[in-house]
């Protein structure tokens, strides 16, 4: 039987084995998955542990500490300086970031547009990759800040930049932007439990844009897609990401494969038991 782990600190309560089982179920792969809590004074004595598993999954706070333990990055590890999946194969550790390719597919898959008018709030942690990401394809992109952010977001310039010199970038306090995006993505932590009633841009300027995504995924709903939906607008949260990066790393590690519907289906579960309604 096939093993893998998601390892972090501290990890609490995580969807990932859930969507995990529910991938091998569909690929009929015999395999466990589990949650493994590592506190920082303990991590390097267990990598030993993990290269005896098939592959594992890396959340915060560890998804650059693991780098110096693997063997080989893969592209999208090297673009991010980032690991969040990691497959142990013929005895050498491979690291990849499958994080880029859950939020292109969440996006792909409902048709938002990432490649024209792009306002992203926030620059941090998975904003970055947002950022870059959205560059990348050919986004305008637009990059709201709180005043406390500006250094980030200027360094963050300069990176994409460098990735992509002809891309268009504004940085502008969130509170002061106006006019009207293709997409809105929101890759703060406002709306999140237990903060649910507040939003990162204002209602008008959710009205006058073409879809949302948020990364927040507890609650399922944030008032920011509320708001996206009572303007008839398309509204994805944060569990498409999360399902989709765990697709690609079952890709990775066994070459599975499955249909939209398939991930459809997961996903809706997963929202379901997040809002404590699946049984």
């Amino acid at each position: 039987m096939q093993k893998y782990t998601l390892i972090g600190h501290p990890l609490g309560h995580s969807m990932s084995p859930f969507i995990h089982d529910e991938l091998f179920k569909i690929s009929g792969i015999e395999a466990e998955y589990d949650c493994t809590d590592i506190p920082a004074e303990n991590f390097a004595d267990r990598m030993n542990d993990l290269r005896k598993l098939n592959g594992y999954n890396i959340t915060i706070p560890y998804k650059r500490d693991i780098i110096p333990y693997v063997d080989e990055l893969d592209a999208s590890a090297k673009r991010y300086n980032s690991v969040n999946c990691v497959h142990n194969r013929d005895g050498k550790a491979v690291g990849y970031n499958t994080d880029c390719d859950g939020f292109l597919l969440s996006v792909k898959a409902k048709n938002l547009n990432l490649s024209g008018r792009v306002l992203l709030a926030g620059c941090g942690g998975v904003g970055r990759m947002m950022a870059i990401e959205a560059a990348l394809h050919g986004a305008e992109l637009t990059i709201g800040i709180i005043p406390e952010a500006a250094q980030a977001a200027a360094a963050l310039t300069d990176e994409i930049h460098f990735l992509a010199p002809d891309s268009k970038i504004y940085v502008k306090l969130i509170d002061s932007i106006n006019g009207s995006f293709d997409l809105i993505v929101n890759a703060t932590p406002v709306g999140m439990y237990p903060k649910t009633d507040a939003c990162p841009v204002s209602t008008e300027l959710i009205g006058r844009c073409g879809g949302v995504f948020d990364a927040v995924y507890n609650p399922v709903k944030t008032k920011l897609l509320q708001i996206a939906e009572s303007f008839g607008k398309t509204a994805v949260n944060g569990t498409a990401m999360l399902v989709y990066q765990a697709v690609k790393a079952h890709e990775i590690w066994n070459g599975s494969s499955y249909t939209e519907a398939q991930v459809q289906e997961i996903i809706e579960k997963t929202n379901k038991i997040i809002a404590g309604e699946f049984k």
